[in-house]
């Protein structure tokens, strides 16, 4: 395993950081493809082996049973400074607008709860998850603020946002004198590039660290055409972001195969290692040990240019879809697609 800096602060992080979504319990929360806590902490305990130090998660997940198996398996199999723990807040409940619950106290409600979840005093990174259009960015920032001098978080990110919104964010943190965003969680992969419009080259001027998600496109890039899994039969939301460009995506798809083959690797190995070269820390997901095996190797494979360049060259641009696709002003009772109604913390 390599390391590297989290943008320009002093956490340092695993080159693949493991991503927690597939953990939880199956019965309380969007998927049902999840692991229980037994097999959970075998792939904790299996990445940590393989040198993995940065883990993410979020409230979100499996109404929270996610960040409990997280932080029951880091505190059994790892010292608390040895790793890096991201988690995830969501926007606002209507319930709670109702009842008169700023974006101040609301995310302080939520971290609170995160770190109840995980049986931690303070996690290492606390990440907006979606942008939330009903609350004031002024709240947000502020209550982020208030978590980080107070110890409940060392730094802030943000997911599912556009680079103007993060400049707009950053700015403003600037002018008040609160934290900064230090990196960016969003949709990056070699079938999905849209984040290179505008996001990567404003985070490459500014040292915010890239940690996207998906960055497997939910294993549509680490299986050949015809393949299948329990996740890609199941996982409903992956199958509205990815089928309707399966036809154009399918060219890439045989190009990582290809080169895999060329270079007796796995397809996992040529897809992470690609967006190695763009990104700090790719949150990559896993359920299978051999999943977290493929991860760590890809961190030590080099590409050439010239394949580097052999897997780019059929990319066409590509809708938005999922959480980006409802970052813009909508009815105030429009339930984004991280539904908060059915959660239960």
């Amino acid at each position: 395993m390599k390391y590297t800096k989290l943008g320009e602060t002093d956490l340092t992080v695993s080159r693949i950081c493991m991503g927690c979504m597939g953990f939880g319990d199956a019965g309380q929360g969007q998927h049902s493809w999840t692991l229980d806590e037994e097999h959970s902490r075998e792939i904790i305990r299996h990445g940590l082996e393989m040198g993995v130090t940065f883990y993410d998660t979020a409230i979100a997940y499996q109404s929270g049973t996610s960040e409990k198996y997280v932080g029951r398996a880091l505190r059994n199999f790892a010292k608390r400074d040895e790793v890096v723990v991201a988690t995830k807040f969501l926007p606002r409940t209507q319930e709670e607008i109702e009842n008169g619950i700023t974006g101040q106290m609301h995310i302080e409600r939520m971290i609170n709860k995160s770190q109840q979840n995980l049986g931690m005093d303070y996690v290492d990174l606390y990440i907006y998850h979606m942008w939330d259009w009903q609350t004031p960015l002024e709240d947000i920032l502020d209550g982020l603020n208030r978590a980080v001098r107070a110890g409940k978080t060392r730094y802030i990110g943000i997911s599912n946002c556009y680079a103007w919104q993060l400049a707009k964010a950053n700015a403003l943190a600037e002018r008040e004198g609160w934290a900064k965003v230090v990196s960016v969680q969003g949709h990056y992969n070699l079938i999905f590039r849209e984040e290179e419009r505008e996001m990567v080259p404003y985070c490459q001027e500014e040292g915010i660290a890239l940690t996207p998600y998906s960055a497997l496109a939910a294993g549509r890039l680490s299986r050949k055409p015809g393949e299948t899994t329990e996740r890609l039969a199941k996982d409903a939301y992956a199958k509205f972001k990815y089928d309707a460009t399966a036809q154009q995506d399918r060219i890439i798809i045989d190009r990582v195969a290809e080169l895999a083959d060329n270079r007796s690797v796995t397809m996992t190995e040529i897809s992470l290692a690609w967006l190695l070269t763009k990104t700090a820390s790719p949150v990559v997901g896993a359920t299978k040990l051999h999943h977290v095996d493929g991860a760590a190797k890809a961190a030590d494979l080099t590409l050439t240019e010239d394949e580097i360049a052999y897997l780019e060259a059929p990319y066409v641009p590509h809708p938005l879809a999922g959480v980006m696709a409802q970052n813009k002003r909508t009815n105030a009772k429009d339930k984004h697609v991280w539904s908060t109604g059915n959660q239960r913390f």
